[in-house]
């Protein structure tokens, strides 16, 4: 599994950045995962409050 994050629904808020234990998410406008630090806990799959964040 990865995590996807769905472009069009993230508002670039940063709500996943605050949970993510392993600092692999970062926000620019949209945010983005670094697959190589994600230990896939789905923290930011229900924090998430547009829904944009899956795992794939």
């Amino acid at each position: 599994m990865a995590v996807k994050i769905d472009e069009e629904k993230c508002t670039g808020c940063g709500a996943c950045v605050d949970v993510c234990p392993t600092e692999a998410i970062t926000v620019n406008e949209k945010a983005k995962v670094d697959e190589e630090k994600c230990i896939e806990c789905s923290a930011c799959v229900s924090e998430c409050p547009v829904g944009a964040i899956s795992l794939k």
